[in-house]
């Protein structure tokens, strides 16, 4: 009887433990479905119509600024450095002290020379009067005509050791003049290499450097198809060799602010990479560009094409791509890889992956998610502004 009163205590148990699962199953039954996720909200944004405009073709290149006048300032006699007579950095013209070597050696040196020459001025003087006697006394057949002949001889040596003391002596004068460094062309210079004291060799110790700055060079390498296609436009009169400008700009600026023109091209091409050396010529009145900057070169041709034109800010990387929002079907965000060309005004070429009806997204970008996300764009235009006459557009840079 015990254990068969211990096997109902368990099935009562266990059915318990089953009805109070039930319930939880039927509970659970019962709450409300959960409801669904809520439709992303519409990102706002602007958008504008893309530009297509007659523009100019033409190529960008990069190039380095250069001093047209660059001078190493060497001693032209040697000895101490007696005095520093500029700031380093300081703009000088031509003919401007820059360096005083200690000079009394040189003085001492041309007033000796200074003294020579007149001991051999009074020699040759001295030598005139007796020739000028010799031919009095010979009419008179009181001496030989060797020994009138001797006196002759003795003025013409010393008419020579006159010319060699003057020699002497505007050789030291000069070298007098050498112990003043003058700076020989207008422009900058640089820090100071040899300090007060020192010994400055001549023609070999550099004491500093001065780089002109108006105006100045930008060296550039053309590719060989741009050369070809240049030259065809120069022959014609609408490219290099013409009057046309370059524009140059730095790497901070936008656009080409600087304009001047190619004044020379090499005489050949380099095999080895396949390009041409050439220069441009730039007024540098205010002295922006400084030799060694680097510098954007921009070369217009003379075709003319339609381009598609859009704002910088529009345009989105991903990884190696380039791409922007348009707005689609539906007012939807869709997205376009586009290969990009050069600018125009302000604005980017497109070469390809638009078609001149999209509407592209300038602003709001941020809030665009994925492609297909929904957008309430609110119409604008281009920030920059295009002429109604054909404009100048870059190509890649080279």
């Amino acid at each position: 009887m015990q254990a068969t009163s211990k096997e109902g205590s368990v099935l009562a148990s266990r059915s318990l433990w089953a009805l109070a699962l039930c319930a939880l199953i039927v509970v659970a039954g019962c709450k409300q479905a959960p409801q669904a996720k809520p439709a992303a909200s519409a990102a706002f944004v602007s958008a504008a119509p893309v530009v297509v405009k007659d523009v100019r073709i033409s190529d960008e290149f990069n190039g380095r600024v250069w001093a047209t006048d660059y001078v190493d300032i060497r001693p032209r006699v040697t000895g101490y450095i007696d005095r520093i007579a500029f700031h380093e950095g300081q703009m000088v013209h031509r003919g401007d002290l820059l360096f005083v070597i200690d000079p009394r050696p040189y003085k001492d040196a041309a007033d000796s020379a200074e003294a020579e020459l007149e001991r051999e001025h009074a020699a040759a003087d001295f030598a005139k009067i007796q020739e000028d006697r010799a031919e009095r006394l010979k009419k008179s057949d009181a001496i030989s005509q060797e020994e009138e002949q001797n006196r002759g001889s003795d003025l013409l040596q010393s008419g020579a050791r006159v010319k060699a003391a003057e020699a002497a002596l505007a050789s030291a004068q000069l070298n007098l003049s050498y112990t003043e460094v003058r700076s020989p062309i207008d422009g900058r210079t640089s820090r100071t290499l040899l300090t007060l004291g020192n010994l400055a060799q001549a023609d070999q110790t550099v004491l500093t450097s001065v780089a002109s700055v108006d105006p100045v060079y930008v060296y550039f390498d053309c590719d060989e198809q741009s050369y070809l296609r240049f030259e065809q436009s120069a022959r014609h009169g609408t490219a290099v060799g013409s009057d046309n400008p370059v524009r140059v700009a730095l790497a901070d600026e936008q656009g080409f602010p600087h304009v001047g023109h190619i004044d020379f091209i090499d005489n050949s091409l380099n095999p080895s990479t396949g390009t041409i050396r050439a220069r441009v010529v730039l007024p540098n009145p205010n002295h922006t560009l400084t030799p060694g900057l680097f510098a954007r070169v921009q070369l217009q041709s003379a075709a003319v094409q339609q381009a598609t034109l859009i704002d910088d800010k529009a345009v989105l990387t991903d990884q190696d791509h380039k791409y922007v929002y348009v707005v689609g079907p539906n007012n939807t965000a869709q997205r376009k890889d586009v290969v990009l060309g050069g600018t125009v005004d302000g604005l980017r070429i497109v070469k390809s992956g638009l078609s001149s009806q999209d509407k592209v997204i300038v602003g709001g970008l941020q809030l665009i998610y994925f492609p297909g996300a929904p957008i309430s764009p609110t119409m604008t235009s281009m920030d920059a502004s295009l002429p109604d006459s054909t404009t100048l557009a870059s190509a890649e840079t080279k």
